[in-house]
This record gives C-alpha cells, sequence and structure tokens, in this order.
C-alpha cells in the first residue's frame, strides 16, 4: 500500500519509492537522504503533526509535514 510520509502514524515503517514535488524542495529532500530505496521508520510527531521526526539510512532526520507530504512510501507492515 502507498502512503505519504505526512499520513504514517508513529511507529509506521516504509520504503520510499518515490519523491515528488520539483526544484529547491526535492532537491533539498534528496540532499539529506530522502531519495528513493531509502527506510523510513517514523519515530515521532509533534502535537500539532509539525514537524516529524523519521529514521533514515541510520540518522534522526526533521521534516516539515509540507516537505514529508511529497514523500510516497510503501507501508511494511511487517518492519512495524
Amino acid at each position: 500500500m502507498l502512503k505519504k510520509l505526512d499520513e504514517f502514524q508513529v511507529g509506521e515503517t516504509g520504503l520510499i519509492k518515490m519523491v515528488e514535488g520539483e526544484g529547491r524542495i526535492r532537491r533539498r529532500l534528496f540532499d539529506m537522504g530522502v531519495t528513493p530505496g531509502a527506510t523510513v521508520y517514523l519515530r515521532k510527531k509533534a502535537p500539532l503533526g509539525d514537524p516529524l521526526e523519521v529514521t533514515i539510512r541510520g540518522y534522526e532526520l526533521t521534516l516539515r509535514k509540507n516537505e514529508a507530504h511529497f514523500v510516497i512510501l510503501e507501508v511494511k507492515e511487517d518492519l512495524k
């Protein structure tokens, strides 16, 4: 099942399938290691849902909800 990162619940894990967007935001995500094929684990969400803290490529990364909206993942049910 495909889902955008901003729709994930705490504790969910997924494999990045695609990064949407263009220009600066896409380049920024790629520079932070948010690229297709990487596994992402949603660690925390702030009380109002923004920002999100994820683990990707062995490090913790904080993303704004509007940045996470551009990341499409395949949910991994077995890695929860």
